[in-house]
């Protein structure tokens, strides 16, 4: 990788350093992330409840609380219409929690990933009307959806919509819609997830109601669609992570608690790694392999018995997904062995009959990841395409889609990911648009792997008084990234080994220090290295706990033999 050191003015650094009380390098780790003046510093430091904004500062907040409260008096039937990712059905345990709690009579929908697809459906908006519901309230989707939400209105059905996805030119017609990225919504917190959005409605909705011990409770579940959805981990999304995660040690909920139990977490502190590794792929296993209402019921029921069976059928599903997913991604990489020129390519688009929609979404991520190029992959059925595409920075995936909205029969997404359908011969045209657009939108270097690193140091320098006040930082995630540190002449003690052959393990010193260092996925470098040599390290530094003892290691992020 190519890596980057952003210069940084040293008195701003000093300074903060000095008001603050704190290290220069964790000053520097601040001044990187923005955040240069000293009360900012203390408030991300030392996050708090009192953090969380008022959510009156969301527009339409007065009307879409008025609604629902007119209806639960009215014991008027509210539909929740859900999503099938974790964010979307963390989104609905909240809302189907908060309006129960409230006497609200209310069911929810989620609809089915493959034979549903993404987004609001009219067919279920008629369905709805004709079971008699006179409210239905949307989470994690709806901002885009004009037909269905306009159906609706025609129907006399009164729509509330929650989301955090991009508007269109002019908002859907709804008696509220809340989503801070409204043009005329004044809310602070701008990056907000689904959840987190549908959250928001439920505090304001509960008001007195919500104690601080019920505010920590519901906050253990945003937090998983939180960082689940990759959003920035700063701001109020920063204070969720932090409370959130430090109630899943020890969860109460029968359902969190046999979920954590299934994914190996019971009695630990569970990190965002442990999210995005652990627990958020069994539970988005089940949208993507068969029906996410699994999810649903294993969060809403009181029975223990009941949520450990459904949190080992999670677990298996996950399993299944994992096995689909690599059987795609082998197809892919014999497919760019096959045709070595598509290396040369600014985008890469896949198509395979027959593979699983549910799983396309992470197989793009991986693609993207293995060779730093954005990728549509597209599984096709009776002459349809399903795609899911993840992009790099410097193109916005669903601007370069939008370019070519006349390809799609839907389309939809943001910045770095996007799901689409279409006719699957016209897969051929779209990837040569794609690949035009990025030609236009890229540069060169805009596909070489960078690797931003925080600070140089000396390798005696990392101590745990260090790995303490770096910790200060956590939770770590999407723009508030684990701070990568570097350090240059570093001697490799011993042979380096392959572990589980994938994973490289070298022992290190510089002076008379010396530590383990781990490289995931690195196993393929194992000939670049050998004992003795002379090495630059950029690496993230970690604790290993083993039979009750903690230790300071290195997990590598790239090396350079001298």
């Amino acid at each position: 990788m190519r890596w980057e050191i952003s210069p940084l003015d040293q008195d701003a650094v000093a300074r903060l350093a000095r008001e603050v009380g704190v290290s220069n390098l964790l000053a520097r780790l601040l001044v990187l992330r923005g955040i240069a003046e000293p009360s900012a510093a203390e408030r991300f430091l030392h996050p708090s409840l009192d953090h969380l904004h008022d959510p009156y500062l969301m527009a339409d907040m007065p009307a879409a609380v008025a609604r629902l409260r007119r209806a639960i008096e009215r014991q008027e039937k509210i539909l929740i219409y859900g999503d099938y990712d974790v964010d979307g059905t963390m989104a609905v345990v909240v809302l189907l929690t908060a309006l129960r709690s409230l006497g609200a009579s209310v069911d929810a929908y989620i609809p089915h990933r493959l034979t549903d697809g993404y987004g609001m459906r009219v067919p279920v908006i008629e369905q709805a009307h004709a079971g008699g519901y006179r409210v239905v309230l949307s989470v994690d989707t709806g901002i885009r959806e004009h037909e269905v939400l306009e159906r609706a209105r025609e129907l006399g059905l009164d729509c509330i919509v929650t989301d955090h996805h991009l508007p269109k030119d002019h908002l859907p017609p709804a008696c509220a819609i809340l989503n801070p990225r409204r043009p005329d919504c004044a809310y602070p917190e701008k990056n907000l997830s689904g959840v987190g959005v549908a959250f928001k409605l439920a505090q304001a909705l509960l008001a007195e109601r919500l104690t601080e011990r019920q505010l920590e409770s519901y906050l253990k579940i945003v937090c998983l669609g939180t960082i689940a959805d990759v959003v920035p981990l700063v701001g109020e999304n920063r204070v969720i992570a932090r409370f959130g995660l430090a109630g899943l040690r020890d969860p109460a909920q029968p359902g969190l608690a046999a979920l954590v139990a299934v994914s190996g977490l019971e009695g630990r502190e569970v990190t965002t790694g442990d999210v995005g590794f652990r627990l958020a792929p069994r539970l988005n296993a089940a949208g993507r392999m068969e029906d996410a209402r699994d999810v649903i019921e294993l969060f809403t029921t009181s029975d223990a018995t009941r949520a450990r069976v459904i949190a080992e059928r999670l677990d298996g599903l996950n399993r299944e997904r994992q096995r689909v997913e690599e059987q795609i991604l082998a197809a892919i990489m014999e497919e760019m062995d096959r045709q070595p020129e598509k290396a040369e390519r600014y985008t890469l688009v896949f198509s395979g009959e027959g593979w699983h929609r549910g799983v396309i979404g992470i197989v793009a991520q991986r693609v993207v990841d293995r060779y730093h190029r954005a990728a549509l992959v597209i599984g096709v059925e009776d002459g349809v395409g399903v795609g899911s595409g993840r992009s790099i920075k410097g193109l916005h995936l669903l601007e370069a889609l939008t370019e070519t909205s006349q390809l799609f029969d839907r389309f939809g997404g943001h910045a770095q990911a996007a799901g689409f359908a279409m006719a699957a011969n016209r897969i051929p045209e779209l990837a040569a648009r794609f690949e035009e657009h990025a030609r236009a939108t890229l540069s060169p270097e805009d596909l070489e792997p960078a690797l931003r690193v925080d600070a140089e140091v000396r390798i005696g320098e990392l101590n745990w008084e260090l790995f303490e006040e770096l910790s200060q930082l956590e939770p770590f995630g999407f723009g508030n990234v684990t701070p990568v540190l570097a350090a240059r002449g570093v001697r490799v003690l011993a042979p380096p080994r392959v572990l589980k052959e994938k994973h490289l393990k070298l022992r290190v010193a510089q002076g008379a220090a010396a530590f383990d260092a781990l490289a995931w996925g690195m196993a393929e470098r194992f000939t670049e290295i050998r004992a003795g040599d002379t090495v630059d390290l950029a690496f993230n530094l970690d604790e290993n706990r083993y039979q009750g003892e903690r230790t300071l290691q290195l997990i590598i992020r790239d090396f350079c033999v001298a």
